[in-house]
């Protein structure tokens, strides 16, 4: 799976949130400045062609939907950034974000609370 650019990621979150939708739709959802209608249409048709997206054809209009769930994209995202920053250690990523982000003793237990309860 690759990375998608800045722009790229804004426009899946609008179709991870939308499920299906038309180009037109699409735009009022982007942050602001919003993009021309011919800018989304390429980037469209280059997710499309990366494999994040698919069309249905209602008449001569191009209905899309996601291929790719937003949890696999977070996925290969994290991974790409714990192996890049981290040295493939989760532990090392922990340890940064509690240091960096002052991370209390309550949050970090909260933390363990929802690994433990999504191994269930």
């Amino acid at each position: 799976m690759q990375k998608l650019a800045k722009r790229e990621e804004q426009i899946m979150q609008v179709f991870w949130k939308l499920g299906k939708a038309f180009i037109k739709e699409i735009i009022p959802e982007m942050p602001d400045p919003k993009p021309h209608y011919n800018s989304v249409a390429t980037m469209v048709k280059i997710l499309e062609e990366k494999g994040f997206l698919d069309h249905d054809t209602i008449g001569n209009i191009y209905h899309y939907y996601p291929k790719v769930t937003r949890e696999d994209y977070q996925k290969h995202a994290m991974k790409d950034i714990v192996s890049q920053y981290f040295d493939d250690s989760y532990p090392n990523m922990l340890a940064f974000f509690a240091k960096e982000q002052k991370i209390s003793e309550q949050e970090l237990e909260e933390i363990l609370n929802l690994i433990k309860t999504d191994k269930k």
